[in-house]
This record gives structure tokens, C-alpha cells and sequence, in this order.
């Protein structure tokens, strides 16, 4: 997420009043989570075991609950809680503003594009030209759409990221203050859901096509012509590359990556990343041919103990 303008270290430090070390004119540009981070941004970290990863990566400031040592050409924001201050800082730069309109006047859509009764346009939304958006659709603030999308009945773009952190008092949930693109061409069916990025964008690719009834997490990236068959639940942070086909009722793992041309069929479980090229199924989603060797391997149990029985 990119900051309106750029920040200093000491302006950040003083909208969540803590500790910095660092140049105070130290420039600040943005905020984003460890996968999306750039420099200039600020990435937060309050486990140890996390420590090196957040120092290491391409952030230039880093919210953490520890005084380190910091890397050269590098600031810290010392919180005695980086979650909680991460969240101020999205509240600070992206503010829920409430729409009083059904479609806000905020919103731009593109020449010919046909918006059904009940649809909900929020804050800074973009439509592109030709596009078809069905009765009941709700789009949230910063979406942004492309050219010849059509969107069915009863779907949700933007709604915010299933992130929290378990406290003592309850689940305290990471604010989103990302985005959904949808590029052109894309087809996305009914009683879809596909929620915004923490900080960065959640991201469907031209021509997709996406079913009925499908969920697409948090800050994930699905390619360019990819097919998507209903009741696929994919995770957060998962990277799908061009012309996936993904068939009914599979679930996706999330910060993984599926190939490029990877066909995975039905009711398969994904728990780690698959190469492109490849058709998988079951759980854990597994090559089709080491797949049937072990269904295969399975039956002969039977027949296996029976045969030991009789000994």
C-alpha cells in the first residue's frame, strides 16, 4: 500500500507513538506485508523466528517489538505490539469512509457497461468499458475493473482478508487496506467471493473465468486464462500462474504456487506448491499416475491379508 505522499520516520513514529532508530527524515513510502514488501516500505515482525527474514527483505523500515541491530540504509519503529501499530496504520491511511449511495459518487464506469438493479459501487472503484454487472454484486471501495468483465448475481469483490491473531481476550483481526483487480476479459460467476489484499492487491487475470460459488483469499495472484470450477476455496497469498484449470470443490493451502498449465481435478486437497504441466488429483493433490499406483497399491490390502491370514 502506497502512502498519498512521502512520509518521514518521525512522522510514522509519532502516529503510533513509538521508538524509532534511524534518521527522523528517513523517507517513508508505503506499508506492506512481507511477501509484497519494496523498499521504502515498512514491513511489521513480533516473533523472533521472523526476525532475519523482516531485516532482510527488501523493506527499508521495520515495525518490530525488539531493539536489533539494523541493517545499513535501514530504519526501525520499535512497538511493543507491530500488529496492533500496523493496524493504526491502515486505519491513519486507508480510513473506512461509509457510502451514503448506492453507487458512490467517488466511482467511475467505463462507456456501455450495463450495472443491474441492487448493485452496490464503492469508494474509488473503477469499471471498465462493456462490462455486466449482475443484480446484487457488491464491490467494495478500490476495486478496480477492466474492460468486458461480467460479474453475476449475489458476488462480493473486496471484502476484507480472514487474518487475526490470536490474543489472550479473543481473535484480533489484521485490518485490510488492499485491493481487487479483476483485468479484462474475465467471466466470474455467482456468489463469488474474493477478498482484498492486506495491503497489496488480490488479482485475477485477463480472461479467467471463474464458476459459481468460488472463495479467492487475500493478496492472491490467479494468471491470465486460468479456469476455476465452483466451490474451489483458494487461500490467501497463493500464486496461480497462466491456464490453470482448477475443477469442483478442490482447496488450495495458502502462500503456495501452482504451475503453469497444472490441471487439478475435483475434491483435491493442495497442501504444497505443484508444478506446472502436470494434472493432479487427490489429497494431498498428487501426479495422476503416482495417484493410481497408490489406489492401487490400496486395493490389493484385502486380498494381501487374506492371503497372510492363511499362513
Amino acid at each position: 500500500m502506497n502512502f498519498p505522499q512521502q512520509h518521514t520516520l518521525q512522522q510514522i513514529a509519532t502516529i503510533i507513538q513509538s521508538e524509532f532508530v534511524g534518521d527522523k527524515d528517513f523517507p517513508v513510502w508505503g506499508m506492506n506485508e512481507i511477501h509484497v514488501v519494496r523498499e521504502g516500505d515498512i514491513v511489521f515482525v513480533d516473533h523472533p523466528k521472523y526476525y532475519d527474514k523482516a531485516l532482510n527483505s527488501a523493506a527499508t523500515v521495520i515495525l518490530i517489538n525488539k531493539n536489533v541491530e539494523c541493517p545499513k540504509g535501514k530504519a526501525l519503529l520499535i512497538s511493543d505490539d507491530p500488529f496492533r501499530d500496523f493496524n493504526k496504520l491502515t486505519t491513519f491511511f486507508k480510513p473506512f469512509k461509509n457510502s451514503t449511495q448506492q453507487i458512490s459518487a467517488s466511482a467511475e464506469v467505463g462507456e456501455r457497461t450495463t450495472i443491474q438493479p441492487n448493485v452496490f459501487i464503492g469508494n474509488h472503484v473503477r469499471i471498465g468499458k462493456n462490462c455486466i454487472i449482475h443484480s446484487n454484486v457488491s464491490i467494495y471501495d478500490h476495486t478496480f475493473i477492466g474492460d468486458n468483465v461480467t460479474i453475476h448475481a449475489g458476488t462480493v469483490l473486496g471484502g476484507d482478508a480472514f487474518y487475526y491473531k490470536n490474543r489472550p481476550e479473543g481473535f484480533d483481526k489484521l485490518k485490510s487496506g488492499g485491493k481487487v483487480v479483476i483485468e479484462d476479459n474475465v467471466d466470474i460467476g455467482a456468489a463469488c467471493t474474493i477478498d482484498r489484499g492486506v495491503t497489496g492487491e488480490t488479482t485475477i487475470g485477463e480472461g479467467s473465468k471463474i464458476d459459481n460459488q468460488v472463495q479467492i483469499g487475500h493478496d492472491t495472484i490467479i494468471g491470465k486464462k486460468c479456469l476455476i470450477a465452483s466451490q474451489v476455496g483458494i487461500a490467501g497469498c497463493v500464486v496461480i500462474e497462466d491456464e490453470v484449470t482448477i475443477w469442483g470443490q478442490v482447496g488450495i493451502t495458502s502462500g503456495i504456487i501452482i504451475g503453469k498449465k497444472a490441471v487439478i481435478s475435483a475434491q483435491s486437497g493442495v497442501s504444497k506448491s505443484l508444478a506446472g504441466n502436470t494434472s493432479y488429483f487427490g489429497t494431498p493433490a498428487d501426479s495422476f499416475r503416482k495417484k493410481y499406483k497408490e489406489i492401487a497399491s490400496i486395493r490389493l490390502i484385502p486380498s494381501l491379508i487374506e492371503k497372510i491370514d492363511k499362513l
